[in-house]
């Protein structure tokens, strides 16, 4: 039996089939009719104008259509680096007057860490990698400076975090023959005066977002989407009091004076007490009497030869009400505190000063987590 095609099966009507010249007729009309309702539909869709094309199921568009839908943008990469003492490197150019950040354009099919790696290196000669990011900024088409022929049409700018160089790094830096005529190490505060002020403000944040160590900030102009306690306070935008001098373990002896006593005033978490002052964002240690405290011991001391500078560290019981509303209460880790100070080369002792205590008191060591601003009326533990 042959075996059959479903071309090959015919439904059985008891006729016989039509001779070969009567099909190809048929065939033929077929086609006519099927041409001329065509003709029909395209003159009939002319009639009703192009503002009625065919209907699309959904949201249905041509890869055209969507591609042709985004947003163009730029994309950009510079690098956050800070000396031992909490400054920011700043470069000088030679098509611009104001400072930049290390870095540049992100090249086509080019990731943007690996950009800026290859644009600190171009610039300063300086290798390395820069995974971490500290914030991502959207800078809006309108941003101001940007001559009109440039046609610029917005940009995501990435900011990497490049760590703090030793002084071996910053003596290794090697600047290009052209393009970067210098480099300094210039004072949080000082930003806004050296740099465009976009620029000075996410330089700002990341700076924030790096001493707060709760991830990425997601910027808009340079502001903050989801502001931390040191943004809404505006943290670094004063200069930050110098108190350098030695660090000395143990009470001030009796033939010095004692300056501004201060506490390192730790909470049951490990993290310490510390003051930001509301009009201007500077950040300090809290007087030994801030708040009710259990067994206080004397840390140490700072001389830099106009006085000594006790410090007491000790456990925090209770916070009173706040007595001065001019200042917001924060905890912080003692890592923080040293990083929105600036205390020199003796910082650092200090600072093992402050976690031998904290050991000795029996509390843990807090993770850095975005410091949190205490509530005015007090608080008890």
């Amino acid at each position: 039996m042959p075996q059959l095609t479903d071309e090959d099966v015919t439904q059985d009507t008891g006729a016989s089939p039509a001779p070969p010249e009567a099909q190809a007729q048929t065939e033929a009309q077929t086609e006519a009719q099927a041409q001329a309702q065509a003709q029909a539909q395209v003159e009939a869709e002319a009639a009703a104008g192009a503002e009625a094309p065919a209907a699309r199921p959904g949201t249905w568009m041509t890869p055209e259509e969507y591609g042709a839908s985004r947003a163009t943008l730029w994309t950009g990469a510079v690098v956050l680096v800070t000396d031992a003492d909490g400054r920011v490197l700043v470069q000088s150019v030679d098509y611009r007057p104001d400072r930049l950040l290390p870095g540049g354009a992100v090249d086509a099919g080019e990731s943007p860490a690996a950009a800026a790696a290859r644009e600190v290196y171009e610039e300063l000669g300086v290798e390395g990698r820069y995974p971490r990011g500290l914030a991502v900024d959207w800078v809006p088409a309108d941003a101001p400076g940007m001559p009109p022929g440039m046609r610029f049409p917005g940009e995501i700018l990435h900011v990497f975090d490049g760590g703090t160089w030793t002084r071996d790094r910053i003596d290794s830096v090697r600047l290009p023959a052209q393009e970067i005529t210098g480099i300094d190490f210039a004072e949080p505060a000082e930003l806004p005066g050296l740099m465009d002020a976009g620029d000075a403000r996410r330089a700002l944040a990341a700076l924030r977002a790096r001493i707060n160590g709760g991830g990425a900030a997601l910027l808009e102009d340079g502001r903050p989407t989801t502001p931390t306690a040191l943004d809404r306070l505006g943290v670094l935008r004063s200069r930050r009091v110098p108190l350098h001098g030695t660090w000395h373990q143990g009470s001030v002896p009796a033939h010095l004076t004692p300056r501004d006593p201060a506490g390192w005033l730790f909470a049951p978490d490990g993290r310490v007490l510390l003051l930001v002052a509301r009009a201007t964002g500077a950040a300090r240690l809290p007087s030994p009497t801030a708040g009710r405290t259990a067994a206080a011991v004397p840390l140490g001391y700072r001389y830099a030869g106009h006085g000594a500078h006790p410090r007491t560290a000790a456990r925090l019981t209770a916070l009173p009400p706040g007595p001065d509303p001019a200042y917001a209460r924060l905890l912080a880790t003692p890592d923080q505190v040293r990083e929105l100070s600036d205390w020199g080369p003796a910082g650092h002792e200090e600072l093992a000063a402050v976690h031998g205590a904290r050991t000795h008191l029996s509390l843990p060591s807090p993770p850095r987590t975005p410091p949190t601003e205490l509530p005015a009326e007090g608080c008890h533990w």
